[in-house]
């Protein structure tokens, strides 16, 4: 993985992930990478709202939920998900 990757990686966490209509998920704890080719998985979600636990999310093996990464529509101050592909 190239450097300038690794750093848009750790940029991530810390983030507030919210939908593109503003609800708020929780915060971006962690990420999950394909081990071979280093492509984003999983976004592991820290304080979790109560809004992203109704939605019964995947979950990874620490319990944490996951947002597919291939729900990302938008990185900057937040990261915005497209709620469509999650649910």
């Amino acid at each position: 993985m190239a450097e300038e990757e690794k750093k848009l990686s750790k940029s991530l966490i810390g983030k507030t992930v919210v939908s593109k209509t503003g609800k708020k998920f929780g915060v971006c704890g962690d990420l999950i990478f394909e081990s071979k080719s280093g492509e984003l998985i999983h976004i592991v979600l820290d304080n979790p709202t109560p809004y992203a636990d109704k939605l019964e999310l995947e979950r990874g093996k620490d319990g944490r939920p996951l947002i597919p990464f291939s729900a990302v529509i938008a990185i900057g101050d937040y990261i915005v998900v497209s709620e469509e592909e999650i649910i």
